[in-house]
């Protein structure tokens, strides 16, 4: 298996496209999958981008979209450009792998009382294959709620990870590529989902970074409407039910003068994911925005329908929270593959709200990958919304990093 990257900042998007072809043609003789990731600086050339590739290389199979930020590797270095020009290239050959590319519209995605058959028939790939997905989607139409839950459904433990195409501009609409040569298909879609189903000789893991740490205790949710979270009890003591605005409150009383000021900006929900677990710790909560509360009922709205029984934190999300939240994860998957086939691969797919916004400097995501796993090959970009698994089910996320590691089995 071999797998090259390059990125260019080049602002003529021929001369971007001539100098990331050249340098991983260099590394790789005959790849046979590509993924573009292109600034939305490029976006009048859009129409261009598959033409321009596939005549220098004509891959059979190229998939990608255009981002708010590219991320790419530059003369050995790995970079992240945001709200300037850059094309990231990756490449790879990858012997003893099955790919099938497809593109999805939202209006034609299968009801969710339809049967597994339904998403199998659509993606054209057996469960029994094992495959694993990327997902490149529109923000707007591809339903994108509804087709993880739909691919979960159909193809139960099988990793789906991608992003939502973005742009730095608003108003400016996005974009997503599609290359297969054996449908005689090559187009540039405006809606909907781009994907790959990869199956065979190659392993697929992912890295979800939120992004937060808790403050305070694990609550159980004892009574709740949808998305409105109206009582709170202690799993300690769950003799008592209290408002969950009452808890927080109490809750901030007990912080810092820093935390207390973060709380007023950058308070976050965590909904733990297993409900069998008895001690939750880092990583096992999907986080959730905090819309709004009720004053009078002492009630909170986050962005994701609840149930009685699930337990919640409150969590707080900085930049120090990210990049010590990032980091215990890349150690933990250090250990884990330690004794594995080294990574040759990885996609990365970020929020626009990451990035040098978030930490005051450039690249450090991507960087802080480099140093667990200095040799591998990075492409990305900066997300609308990221795609990944948590607990065993594929959520959108906001605010996190999403990273896809390839390597052999």
């Amino acid at each position: 298996m071999q797998w090259a990257n390059a990125l260019s900042t080049r602002p003529s998007l021929e001369a971007a496209i001539t100098e990331v072809v050249e340098k991983v043609t260099q590394s790789i003789t005959n790849p046979n999958i590509g993924i573009v990731f292109i600034s939305s600086a490029y976006a009048s050339d859009y129409p261009r981008v598959l033409p321009l590739i596939l005549d220098k290389l004509p891959l059979p199979i190229l998939i990608g979209c255009g981002g708010g930020g590219i991320i790419g590797v530059n003369s050995g270095d790995v970079l992240e450009i945001e709200g300037t020009p850059a094309l990231s290239l990756s490449v790879a050959a990858l012997p003893g792998v099955q790919m099938q590319p497809f593109y999805l519209e939202g209006e034609n995605l299968p009801d969710l009382d339809a049967p597994p058959k339904a998403w199998i028939d659509l993606i054209g790939v057996s469960p029994e294959q094992n495959p694993q997905f990327i997902l490149l989607c529109d923000p707007f139409t591809s339903k994108i709620s509804d087709l993880l839950e739909g691919l979960d459904f159909a193809y139960p433990g099988a990793i789906k990870i991608g992003g939502l195409a973005s742009s730095a501009t608003m108003g400016l609409q996005q974009a997503l590529f599609y290359h297969h040569s054996k449908d005689n298909n090559t187009s540039v879609y405006r809606e909907g989902t781009v994907g790959l189903a990869l199956w065979g000789d190659i392993i697929l893991e992912t890295i979800v970074a939120q992004g937060c740490r808790p403050i305070g205790s694990p609550y159980r949710i004892s009574q709740c409407e949808r998305n409105i979270i109206v009582e709170l009890t202690d799993t300690d003591d769950e003799s008592t039910s209290r408002p969950p605005l009452a808890i927080l409150q109490d809750l901030i009383q007990t912080l810092s003068e820093q935390d207390r000021l973060l709380a007023q900006q950058s308070l976050f929900i965590g909904i733990a994911r297993d409900e069998f677990k008895l001690k939750l710790n880092h990583g096992d909560f999907l986080i959730r925005n905090l819309l709004g509360v009720d004053p009078r009922q002492g009630a909170i709205a986050i962005a994701d329908r609840v149930r009685n029984g699930q337990r919640i934190q409150f969590h707080l999300r900085d930049a120090q929270t990210s990049a010590t939240d990032l980091e215990i994860l890349l150690q933990a998957y250090q250990r884990e593959a330690a004794q594995s086939s080294p990574a040759v691969g990885a996609l990365m797919f970020s929020c626009l709200g990451r990035g040098e916004g978030l930490y005051g400097k450039p690249n450090f995501d991507s960087r802080l990958l480099r140093n667990y796993l200095p040799k591998i090959s990075i492409g990305g970009f900066f997300c609308n919304g990221e795609i990944g698994p948590v607990g065993g089910r594929t959520f959108l996320h906001g605010y996190t990093s999403a990273f896809a590691i390839f390597r052999q089995p």
